[in-house]
């Protein structure tokens, strides 16, 4: 596996306290990640964004990317290979969000839904019988367009948890 390491500034040292961010970047919305640059730029959070092709990222002593090789998971496999309990990913990616609860992370999502123990099964179920449906030629449709107040649900989710976070260190 190919894995081309992108920092936008030189590293240093993180906070005893400072959480991991792990984007899930090849579908995550631009203004999902400009509120995610902001974000780790104010609370000096590690930030790093993993794809298959090359995302603009500001210059930041925060913030890096990972490219990873062209292929079905490659990055959301390099992402559960990196984090660590604790950590965050930002992902709409259902099966990867219950690796990384598996692993004793935390799973948000670009509409600011939390993923958890108690309800990744029930997503799972659902984007299975979605597929499902799918594939016996029934058009479901996708999701609709991200909304100021998906927006504003997953800048507040994400402020808490970094919060949380913060606090208990």
């Amino acid at each position: 596996m190919h894995v081309r390491l992108h920092l936008s500034a030189p590293c240093i040292p993180w906070q005893a306290y400072a959480v991991n961010i792990w984007v899930d970047a090849d579908a995550c919305p631009a203004v999902i990640k400009d509120i995610l640059f902001r974000a780790a730029e104010r609370t000096g959070t590690r930030l790093t964004l993993v794809a298959n092709q090359p995302v603009r990222i500001p210059r930041s002593r925060c913030i890096k990317f990972v490219q990873v090789s062209p292929g079905f998971d490659v990055a959301d496999n390099e992402i559960v290979r990196r984090l660590a309990a604790g950590d965050l990913v930002i992902t709409g990616d259902i099966p990867l969000a219950s690796e990384v609860i598996e692993k004793g992370a935390h799973a948000l999502n670009p509409r600011g839904e939390l993923y958890s123990a108690d309800n990744i099964k029930a997503r799972l179920n659902m984007r299975d019988f979605m597929d499902t449906l799918r594939a016996s030629g029934i058009n479901t449709g996708g999701p609709p367009t991200l909304s100021q107040s998906d927006r504003q649900a997953f800048a507040n989710n994400l402020d808490r948890l970094l919060t949380r976070h913060a606090n208990s260190s």
